[in-house]
This record gives C-alpha cells, sequence and structure tokens, in this order.
C-alpha cells in the first residue's frame, strides 16, 4: 500500500480496537452492562474492517491482467465499502438491538467499576490511535477542511479510520454516559439508551463512509488542482494548440485517466502529430505522476463546430461545463 494509504494508521488502530475488545467483552461479563457489550461487539467490527483495509490495499498491488487491463486500484474502493456494510450490520444494528432489549427488560449492573475502568481506558487508547490518523492525514489535508478532506480524498483508508476513531471516542463517551446515569439513578434503562444511541451513531457514520466509497466506486475525475496541470501540461501553443475535450477518471487512488481530444496544425504530418502526442504524454507524466494511463485523440478545431456547442456525443457521460469553454 503507498504511503497515502495511511498502513500506520490502521495498523494503530488494529491493534488499539483489539485490545479494547477484549477488555470490554471481560467488562461486560463481569458487570452485564448492555453497553458493554455494544461497545466490544462495536471494538471487534472495527478491527475487522481495519483488517478488510490492509487486504483491499494487499490485493490492489497485483499487476494488471489481460482480463483487468487497467490493474486492481479499485479493491481499494471495494473493501472500504464493504467496512460501511460491516459497520452498519455488525455494529450498528446489534448495538440498536441490544439496547431495545435493555431497555424492554433492565436488569441491575454488578461491579460496576469495570466497566467505567473499562471505558475510561479505552478513551484513552482510542485517543492515540485517532490522534495517528490525524497525524498521517495532515500531510495529504493541506488547507482543506476535515469535512472536504474525508469528501475529497481518493485514497479511502485515512478518511475510512477517521470516521471510524471519531465513532468509537463518541460511542465510548455515550457508553459511559449511560452507565453513569444508571449507576446515578438506579435505573439500567439509561445503560440501554446509551447503547441505542451507539447504535444510531455507527449506522450514521456507516451511511457516510457508504456515500463516499459509492462514488469512488462509480468513478471520480482527477481533482481541480491535478486538471489544471494537466490542461497546461498538453497544450504546449505550438504543436497542441489547444484541448477539445478531456476526461479523466480515478482508476485507483494513485492511479490516473486521461483521455483528450486535442486540437493539432490542419497541415501537420503525421510524423509530427505523432511526435506531439508523444511529447503532450511526457509532460502529462512530468506534472501528474500519477497519470498512468494515457489517451490523445488529434483532431483539427473548428471554430464553426465548436459555436454549435458542445457534442453530448463526444465522449460517455456528455460535456462538462468545463468542455465547453475550450
Amino acid at each position: 500500500m503507498s504511503a497515502s494509504g495511511g498502513t500506520k494508521a490502521i495498523v494503530a488502530a488494529l491493534v488499539a480496537n483489539l485490545a479494547i475488545a477484549v477488555a470490554k467483552f471481560v467488562a461486560f461479563l463481569f458487570s452485564g452492562s448492555s453497553s458493554m457489550l455494544a461497545e466490544s461487539v462495536h471494538s471487534l467490527a472495527d478491527s475487522g474492517n481495519q483488517a478488510l483495509l490492509l487486504v483491499g490495499g494487499k490485493r490492489a498491488q497485483r499487476q494488471a491482467t489481460p482480463q483487468h487491463p487497467f490493474g486492481y486500484g479499485r479493491e481499494r474502493y471495494i473493501y472500504a465499502f464493504l467496512v460501511s456494510i460491516v459497520l452498519f450490520s455488525v455494529g450498528g444494528m446489534f448495538a440498536i438491538y441490544e439496547g431495545y432489549e435493555k431497555i424492554k427488560n433492565p436488569h441491575e449492573l454488578e461491579h460496576w467499576y469495570w466497566p467505567v475502568g473499562v471505558l475510561v481506558f479505552a478513551i484513552i487508547a482510542e485517543s492515540f490511535s485517532f490522534r495517528t490518523a490525524i497525524k498521517e492525514s495532515n500531510p495529504l489535508r493541506g488547507q482543506q477542511s476535515w469535512k472536504e478532506f474525508v469528501r475529497r480524498a481518493k485514497a479511502p483508508e485515512l478518511p475510512v479510520v477517521l470516521l471510524e476513531d471519531l465513532g468509537a471516542l463518541v460511542g465510548l463517551v455515550l457508553a459511559l454516559g449511560g452507565v453513569g446515569l444508571a449507576l446515578a439513578t438506579g435505573d439500567s434503562v439509561w445503560d440501554g439508551i446509551g447503547t441505542l444511541c451507539i447504535g444510531v451513531l455507527l449506522i450514521l457514520i456507516a451511511l457516510v463512509l457508504a456515500v463516499e466509497t459509492k462514488s469512488l466506486l462509480l468513478g471520480e475525475a482527477a481533482g481541480p488542482e491535478e486538471t489544471r496541470k494537466i490542461e497546461a501540461a498538453v497544450v504546449d501553443g505550438d504543436t497542441v494548440p489547444r484541448i477539445i475535450h478531456m476526461r479523466t477518471l480515478h482508476i485507483g487512488p494513485e492511479e490516473l485517466l486521461v483521455a483528450a481530444k486535442i486540437a493539432v496544425r490542419h497541415d501537420d504530418t503525421a510524423t509530427e502529430i505523432a511526435a506531439a502526442i508523444d511529447a503532450a504524454e511526457t509532460r502529462i507524466r512530468e506534472a501528474v505522476p500519477i497519470a498512468r494511463v494515457i489517451y490523445l485523440e488529434p483532431d483539427i478545431y473548428s471554430e464553426t463546430e465548436a459555436a454549435k456547442g458542445a457534442d453530448s456525443e463526444a465522449t460517455p457521460g456528455g460535456p462538462t461545463t468545463q468542455d465547453a469553454g475550450h
């Protein structure tokens, strides 16, 4: 996995969650707290999710084959999408079921110091994991807000770990609140309410992850900065005076496909056109190294045709407003 895959953050989260899951389950056995059971399942699900991210990163490194000529980079998106499903079903739905059962059939907490002690330990451990994910993300985030980073990141691992760790910390606070209110009031229904809140939180995070990874699976274009670099690299003002239209597509987090129809001079020979295309491809790869697959089609620019507007059949999906300006 590349550095942008956040392997360090994933491993840190995996180790923390496995330790926390064991501690939470022991606390549940001693106390009977439904919040602790929900949280132990939550941590176990998170551990499985981090394992999925590591597997996805490993499988994405496989070489391209005749059946998959663009490689396996999107496997990272597939495994990130599986994470959202696991978080929704194993974490969220189980917590809601357990919370409902505890509210319906409440029973007194036993050995309260077990869940309280484990929750405090878990908050400290999750904070270290969350801090690692933040440190790994900051160089890639740049000037973007955290919301923009989660929405625009092409590598899914760090946004997944960030949201999981954030959800885990909030869930631990909810669990501690539920257990604390149950002890303070003597009514263990509060423990069930805390468990329900954990379930709702996990489902909301799972839905956010599903939406974002679905967009990556469908295929996202290069970011605005990369697009500008590609356009500047293609047009040299001489052999390639303009771009007629262009499409970009991420075929993996660090793999970009570029397809463009470029204008050439009407009196250029085939040899000159081929040389212009080769030179443009070299400039693109120098400007945007992740542009691994490049297809450039030469054409003669016509102001008359351009005045008619963009051709909706020019490329799959039709033109963009950006294209119409070329």
